[in-house]
C-alpha cells in the first residue's frame, strides 16, 4: 500500500560528498521518507527553516562550516519565534568516532551519533527510533499541580506566573511532568533529553536540574527531586508530598 506524501517525515540530508548524499536519499525514499538534499551548512539551515522538516542527517565536515555550528544553531533558537524548532530531532554523520568526538555532538544537542562507515539499515531504524522519541515527547499540554506546562508554545506557568526555561531546561521538565510520581533514572534522562548513551561522569542533568528547579521555585525548590542514587522526579508542590521526600 503506498503511504501518502503527508504522512511521509520529510528528513534533510546534509553531506557534502555528492555521491554518499545521492545514496542516502535514494534509500530514505526507498524506506517511504521524504529527503531534502544539503550540501552545505547555510542550505541545511535554510531548508530547516522553511520546510518545516521531521529530522535532520547532519555531517559535521561541510565546506561553510562545522555541523556542530549548525546544531548548536538549531538548538539556541527561541522556538516558535525563531528561526529553527530548537527541537527538531538531529542525527549526526561523522568520520570522527572517538569517545570525546561522540560526547561532543551529544553535548552539543544531538539526538545520536553515528560514524562513517555505516550500514544505512542501521541509519534508518535510527531514524525511526528517535522519531518516536520525539514524536511521544510533543504530547498535549501538561499540568502538574500549580505547574502547567504548553508543549505546543513550549510555554510553563506556575500558579500563573510564567516561567522562562532554556530549551534543555523545558526538554527535562517536559520529560519529568509526562510521569510526575515515577523516578526517572540519570541514566534515562541523559538519553532521552540530551541523547547519551550511558551517563559517565557528566554533571549536565544535576546542574540543569538544579537550574530548573531555581526557576520553578525560587523560594524553597519544591518541585523537581533529586532522589539520591537513582534520579529525578517531579512533584506537584504540595506540603504533604514535599514532607515526603525531605
Amino acid at each position: 500500500m503506498l503511504t501518502r506524501e503527508q504522512d511521509r517525515p520529510t528528513v534533510i540530508v546534509c553531506e557534502d560528498d555528492p555521491a554518499t548524499l545521492e545514496l542516502l536519499c535514494q534509500h530514505l525514499e526507498a524506506e517511504q521518507f521524504r529527503p531534502l538534499a544539503a550540501d552545505s551548512a547555510s542550505d541545511a539551515l535554510r531548508l530547516c527553516h522553511y520546510k518545516q522538516p521531521g529530522l535532520l542527517l547532519l555531517d559535521l565536515g561541510l565546506p561553510d562550516a562545522s555541523g556542530l555550528d549548525v546544531l548548536r544553531q538549531i538548538r539556541a533558537s527561541e522556538g516558535l519565534t525563531g528561526e529553527y524548532d530548537p527541537e527538531l530531532p538531529v542525527i549526526v554523520l561523522s568520520g570522527r568516532g572517538s569517545d570525546a568526538d561522540r560526547l561532543r555532538g551529544l553535548v552539543c544537542g544531538a539526538d545520536d551519533y553515528m560514524v562513517k562507515p555505516f550500514q544505512v539499515q542501521e541509519l534508518v531504524a535510527r531514524i525511526r527510533a528517535v522519531l518516536r522519541r520525539r514524536h511521544g515527547r510533543r504530547a498535549g499540554p501538561l499540568q502538574v499541580g500549580e505547574i502547567f506546562v504548553d508543549t505546543a508554545r513550549r510555554e510553563v506557568t506556575v500558579a500563573g506566573r510564567p516561567v522562562r526555561l532554556a530549551n534543555k531546561e523545558f526538554s527535562l521538565l517536559r520529560a519529568l511532568a509526562a510521569e510526575p510520581t515515577r523516578v526517572f533514572s540519570k541514566a534515562e534522562l541523559l538519553r532521552d533529553v540530551w541523547g547519551f548513551r550511558s551517563a559517565g561522569r557528566t554533571r549536565t542533568l544535576d546542574s540543569h536540574a538544579s537550574r530548573l528547579r531555581r526557576k520553578l521555585d525560587p523560594e524553597s525548590g519544591r518541585y523537581v527531586v533529586n532522589c539520591w542514587g537513582v534520579g529525578y522526579r517531579l512533584i506537584d508542590g504540595s506540603a504533604e508530598d514535599a514532607r515526603a521526600d525531605l
